[in-house]
């Protein structure tokens, strides 16, 4: 039945078009002879209209004329009507030219036919899809029924509201009515996109909304980020109307916006970092048909490198990771969403230097980034001993194997509380960087890139607080004046595998994380994203800083030798040391056989669960650690 229907469609489109092209060339007879078309004319008429027609119709078809749908006609369509008719016409002429040299035809009439079987052919195109369109806009701009249809007005009156307004009105089945845009582009104010008026200014939302009895406000300003978002959000708060967002810029230069992406507003939002810039061809030249290895596949900065590694067509993806469940979850969505299946699952721990040089020797890496550890402050701070086996242990091991391997990059993911430490995960990190940094000299470009928080990775504060919102509070933050740099998820991964493509050797890469944001500004602003009112609705209660946590985090210290890169958001720590530190090559801490020493003594002391030990060691190592006095949990 289906293919019948098709078959019926496909009949009327091509005869439709038959009789618009017979139109117009009778009419091209009747303008060229001033209506004035004799015996001899209709003659020639009769014994070149079927040639004529079946050399347009063959012509259209290979021009898929007739494989596109009518009422979605659009601008590659009617470039390919233009094409269509040109061709056809051309040919035609030729012919023409060829059997007679134009003896007993006008020269004009195939110009006049052509510019008639344009208009007609193109022309019932559009007239069907403006009727098909204006009556499913009318549709959906009144409602089937007013009363099972929102309200909607769009904040922005550009490229994003405008692709919104036409799904919603292509689709009857859309429970939306829109009443206008708000624009703070006064050019725009008074005029109309698809018959809808942008009303006014983004801060005449209020009255715009109160006056149009608006039921719900739709932003749609991927382009707006930071200060901009949050100023948007302070106002539709103050409409007391629910609202929704569209998602990022990224999304919407992928083609990707749609009225099923519209959702919540998140703290990403309000976070507002404008999208990364990648040199995809740089990147995609290190990674291309080549093996990656990625530990801590699972976890949350590990599972976004795989998805964005997966880009750019790797010979296999080894995930290694010590968690089972995170591990599984990875690789189904690879296999399952990614559709990625070159990939291989190893589950196991990076400190078992056996199962290492098993996966190395078996897989033959040639990129290595090392995601695995553990980095909840508290946890790690109470449970040193972890620290050591994960944290520097582990890295030691897959550096080594990696140089024994020949490996030809490895890149360490590290932390700003490698920064000046206060606790035992800072201080385990920055351990970790003096061994990439030790391995400098060789044939493996071993680095290290150092960023802050990222937002919705495992341990982050931000679900926490969501938690205890639902609760109905309080949410607890441990000091007024405490500080974090924050990026996405998203952001970091990209930044990760944009910098790895810029090191030589020994360097920790330093991600430009923006400003500081204050812990209870960002608890207030999830409690208003809630729809209540911080110290009204939800009280916020500060407990005091936890074991080993800082006030504020650095992310660099003063006279580090911090320089700029080709890249606006990457910095480079070129000398691998600290202010206060020796240099490398001049310091027994870091020379490369009195660290693997002081390892080796961090281990013993692992294994006998001496977290005083552990905590002295690291302080040798790490000179600017500030021991914590709080003691461990065995």
């Amino acid at each position: 039945m289906k293919k019948l229907l098709i078959s019926k469609n496909l009949f009327v489109l091509i005869l439709a078009d038959i009789v618009l092209l017979a139109i117009a060339y009778f009419l091209a007879y009747i303008v060229r002879f001033e209506a004035h078309v004799g015996a001899s004319e209709l003659l020639v008429i009769k014994q070149t209209i079927v040639p004529i027609l079946l050399c347009k119709l063959v012509v259209f078809y290979f021009f898929n004329l007739y494989r596109g749908m009518w009422r979605y006609t659009g601008i590659v369509d009617l470039l390919n009507v233009i094409k269509a008719v040109f061709v056809s016409s051309l040919i035609i002429i030729t012919v023409v030219l060829m059997l007679s040299r134009f003896q007993g035809f006008s020269r004009s009439i195939f110009i006049i036919d052509a510019v008639f079987s344009l208009i007609l052919i193109a022309g019932i195109r559009l007239a069907i899809r403006f009727l098909l369109s204006t009556a499913t806009f009318s549709l959906n701009k009144n409602g089937i029924n007013g009363n099972e249809h929102k309200k909607m007005i769009i904040i922005g009156a550009g490229d994003a509201g405008e692709k919104v307004v036409r799904e919603i009105y292509d689709n009857p089945k859309m429970k939306y009515r829109i009443a206008g845009f708000v624009d703070d582009d006064k050019n725009k104010i008074g005029k109309q996109i698809h018959g809808i008026k942008v009303l006014g200014k983004i801060d005449e939302l209020k009255e715009v909304a109160k006056s149009e009895g608006v039921d719900e406000i739709l932003i749609a300003a991927p382009s707006a980020v930071g200060k901009d978002m949050r100023r948007i959000v302070e106002i539709c708060d103050a409409t007391k109307i629910s609202y929704k967002t569209l998602p990022g810029m990224g999304e919407i230069i992928d083609g990707k916006v749609s009225i099923k992406t519209i959702r919540d507003i998140s703290y990403k939002d309000l976070l507002g970092r404008h999208p990364v810039q990648l040199e995809n061809d740089k990147i995609s030249d290190f990674l291309k048909n080549k093996c990656v290895l990625i530990t801590g596949a699972g976890g949350s900065i590990g599972s976004e490198l795989c998805r964005q590694i997966c880009k750019y067509g790797p010979s296999l993806v080894v995930l290694f990771d010590a968690g089972e469940s995170n591990l599984y979850s990875i690789q189904m969505e690879l296999k399952h969403v990614v559709t990625y299946i070159k990939y291989r699952a190893v589950l196991g721990r990076i400190q078992d230097k056996a199962l290492v040089d098993e996966v190395f020797r078996k897989y033959r890496p040639d990129v290595v980034f090392h995601a695995a550890a553990y980095k909840h402050v508290p946890l790690v701070e109470r449970n040193p001993w972890e620290a050591v086996y994960s944290n520097i242990i582990g890295t030691n091991t897959l550096v080594k194997a990696a140089i024994a391997h020949k490996v030809d990059r490895f890149v360490l993911v590290s932390t700003d509380k490698a920064v000046r430490p206060t606790n035992v995960m800072g201080a385990s990190k920055r351990v970790a960087e003096k061994i990439v940094y030790a391995h400098k000299l060789g044939q493996t470009k071993c680095m290290a890139v150092r960023f802050g928080n990222v937002i919705g990775s495992s341990g982050s504060v931000i679900p926490l607080y969501r938690h205890q919102i639902k609760k109905g509070g309080p949410v607890t933050v441990t000091h007024p004046e405490i500080t974090r740099f924050f990026m996405t998820i998203e952001e970091s991964a990209q930044l990760i595998l944009q910098a790895f493509t810029m090191g030589e050797g020994g360097e920790i890469f330093i991600l430009e994380m923006g400003t500081p944001v204050k812990i209870v500004d960002m608890a207030r602003d999830l409690i208003r994203l809630s729809g209540k009112e911080p110290d009204t609705d939800i009280e916020i209660k500060f407990i005091g800083l936890r074991p080993g946590e800082k006030l504020y985090e650095e992310l660099i210290t003063e006279g580090e030798g911090i320089v700029k890169t080709g890249h606006e958001k990457i910095l480079v720590l070129r000398n691998g040391v600290q202010s206060g530190e020796p240099n490398i090559q001049n310091s027994q801490h870091n020379d490369l056989n009195c660290l693997d020493e002081k390892i080796k003594e961090l281990k013993a002391l692992a294994d006998a669960h001496d977290a005083k030990g552990i905590k002295v060691k690291l302080k040798e190592i790490v000179p600017e650690y500030t021991i914590s006095d709080d003691e461990a949990v065995v």
